[in-house]
């Protein structure tokens, strides 16, 4: 069998000489006489340097690898190599898993706050129908007029004879009380409807204290009692808070109760009753 020298070295096995001892052989001096008359024909040993080529004789093992030094560290880099990209993909699988996971399961916690979220949106949904706002609208409107001293009741119109009463009628009400004021005149057809409609809305609205001074009695000239009238004043907190003059160019000649509720409503004096009755 070839030894790693032979393999190396590419010689033929018969070149080398036995070393052991004791061997007997008849035939060693022809042997030798054959040998010698071999290397003076060919002037010294042939060494064949070809690891690839074929030992003497004409035969090559086949299937022979590179098994040195060099071949197993690059085998043993390629096999960790291989093992981190095999991790690396093991990791990247596990953390799609993980993230599909999250996004299609929840937990017991969750689903309760899910629920919880739900009933407060359907409660909100409640809350927030326009009938209950409309109630909880008109709830607070009274609570605000109770509170600020509407809870006094008057009900009609007073009629002021004199400059005192009407003095008194102004300064010596509640300041959170609303004072609209008719300065008219008999004569005068508007002025009349006026009284007829605020006789209506005192009626209606009992916490506003509604009054009439014939424009005579009020001290007022004969020329505001031809341009001016029907004249309304308002105070609140003895002091001035509305004053329109000849109404008839916002009303008409021809208007209603609810004609003179719309006007002081959109001016301000009076809130809406279908607020809070």
């Amino acid at each position: 069998m070839a030894t790693l020298e032979d393999k190396l070295l590419g010689e033929k096995l018969e070149y080398y000489c036995s070393s052991s001892e004791g061997e007997d052989n008849d035939h060693d001096g022809d042997d030798e006489k054959e040998a010698g008359g071999r290397k003076g024909a060919a002037g010294g040993l042939t060494i064949n340097t070809d690891p690839d080529a074929a030992p003497a004789g004409g035969f090559r093992q086949q299937g022979s690898t590179n098994t040195g030094p060099k071949g197993v560290v690059k085998d043993w880099q390629r096999f960790k190599q291989l093992e981190a990209e095999r991790r690396d993909e093991t990791e990247r699988q596990r953390l799609d898993l993980a993230k599909k996971l999250s996004m299609t399961t929840t937990t017991t916690a969750e689903d309760e706050e899910r629920k919880r979220q739900e009933e407060l949106d359907d409660e909100l949904s409640e809350l927030m129908s326009e009938d209950f706002l409309q109630q909880y609208q008109k709830q607070r409107m009274a609570e605000m007029l109770r509170q600020t001293g509407h809870n006094q009741q008057f009900g009609k119109v007073h009629q002021l004879s004199s400059h005192g009463e009407f003095l008194a009628c102004v300064e010596q009400e509640s300041k959170h009380t609303t004072i609209i004021v008719h300065i008219y005149d008999k004569s005068l057809t508007a002025c009349s409807t006026l009284n007829k409609c605020l006789e209506s809305l005192a009626s209606d609205y009992p916490s506003i204290k509604f009054a009439k001074i014939c424009s005579s009695v009020a001290g007022m000239s004969r020329d505001f009692r031809t341009k001016g009238l029907p004249a309304l004043l308002v105070y609140k907190a003895a002091s001035v808070v509305g004053n329109f003059v000849r109404l008839t160019d916002d009303l008409s000649d021809d208007f209603f109760a609810s004609d003179v509720e719309s006007f002081l409503i959109e001016h301000g004096i009076i809130v809406d009753r279908a607020l809070y009755s």
